[in-house]
């Protein structure tokens, strides 16, 4: 946030704003004069994260603002409904919306169960949608309302969903409500989204990452125009300022990039492992057996002349140690090869001819012979590349 954000007297509904950036976001606020609404589900201690609604809210009156705790899932339609109509009711409207409220799980599609999907879904799509919904009627009736998610880019790199796509999908859902509402919206109510630059410093981030993390992370400190997506850094970089070491946990250490910008989950798990934290999740590493390797050695000599000399599509299928069948969308073959795997890295190794291995029972082949005997010209490549 820019140092004169001009809240004195404005009201804030923060969701998950017990700890965390939603916490930091209302502290603020709260030292710009401004009125506070944590609404949040944590009411007592918390065994391993810090912060509970009270705490927070006794937090932004000692920065000089007003605060209204509320215990809200944001899940439930009614206690969202009861949270709005008290601060209303206290503070006499509600002219920014921040939906901070957010739960992660970095976990795969079959090791993720389906109470975690639901809980994503329903928290930071559902939850965001639901609240936006229940306060746009007096956000409607304030003075430059403004509704702020903490949402990424929607950055549609296949790298960004392949190790989490639940966790991608959900947080996601936050960012389409961005653009839906930024549009339908526009000219009565600014709809934006932020997003750190880096790793920040949170409850979920020391679970995350483990031991170590914090030094690569920033602070939260750090955190008519609509329809945006903003990463933290940047907008300061437009507000002057060009010294960020004040927002780093450790000064001077290198820092971890967060999620769905530029860097590929990989880059960010080795980047934390260099500097000794231990990430809670690991992309799966890729695979690398002799099947896989002999494909990729394949699409490395596949190229216009290839295709034009063979014109014909071709399909294996392994049996042996490395059952497989060729990769690629299903479609249909004009011939079918069939082999025992470890024949099949021979004969692209240049170790064994397809009609030897035609003729000798070691191939079996349905479809064009013609196609077949082509195949060779490509083998051939790939020997004489040492592949």
């Amino acid at each position: 946030c820019s140092k004169n954000s001009g809240d004195a007297g404005r009201t804030l509904f923060i969701t998950g704003g017990s700890r965390g950036i939603g916490k930091a976001i209302a502290l603020k606020a709260a030292r710009d004069g401004a009125n506070i609404i944590i609404a949040a589900k944590t009411a007592v201690p918390h065994p391993k994260l810090p912060g509970t609604i009270y705490s927070a809210a006794e937090e932004v009156e000692a920065a000089g603002g007003k605060a209204l705790a509320c215990i809200v899932d944001i899940r439930d339609e009614q206690q969202i409904g009861e949270a709005v109509q008290k601060a209303v009711d206290k503070f006499g409207g509600i002219d920014i919306l921040v939906n901070n409220a957010s739960a992660i799980s970095l976990t795969g599609t079959l090791e993720t169960p389906m109470k975690k999907v639901d809980l994503m879904l329903g928290i930071n799509l559902r939850g965001t949608y639901l609240t936006s919904k229940m306060v746009l009627p007096h956000l409607l009736k304030g003075h430059n309302p403004h509704i702020l998610n903490l949402s990424p880019p929607l950055n549609l790199n296949p790298v960004w969903f392949k190790n989490h796509t639940a966790y991608t999908m959900a947080k996601y859902g936050m960012s389409m409500c961005v653009l839906g509402m930024a549009e339908e919206f526009r000219g009565q109510i600014a709809v934006n989204a932020l997003w750190p630059k880096t790793a920040i410093q949170t409850a979920a981030m020391d679970m995350l990452g483990g031991d170590g993390i914090g030094k690569q992370c920033r602070t939260t400190d750090i955190i008519d125009y609509t329809g945006h997506f903003l990463v933290d850094e940047d907008v300061l970089k437009e507000q002057g300022v060009q010294n960020f070491d004040q927002y780093a946990v450790q000064p001077g250490h290198p820092l971890l990039p967060d999620f769905f910008l530029d860097d590929a989950p990989e880059t960010l798990v080795k980047k934390m492992e260099e500097h000794g934290a231990t990430p809670a999740f690991k992309p799966p590493p890729p695979s690398s057996g002799p099947i896989e390797s002999t494909f990729d050695a394949i699409r490395g000599v596949i190229n216009e002349d290839v295709v034009k000399t063979t014109q014909g599509i071709y399909q294996f299928d392994l049996s042996g140690d490395h059952k497989a069948r060729g990769p690629g969308q299903p479609v249909k073959a004009d011939v079918i090869m069939a082999m025992d795997s470890s024949d099949f890295s021979k004969m692209f190794a240049g170790e064994l001819k397809p009609t030897m291995a035609f003729m000798s029972g070691k191939l079996r082949i349905k479809g064009d012979m013609t196609l077949a005997l082509k195949l060779e010209k490509l083998m051939t490549r790939m020997s004489k590349a040492k592949l």
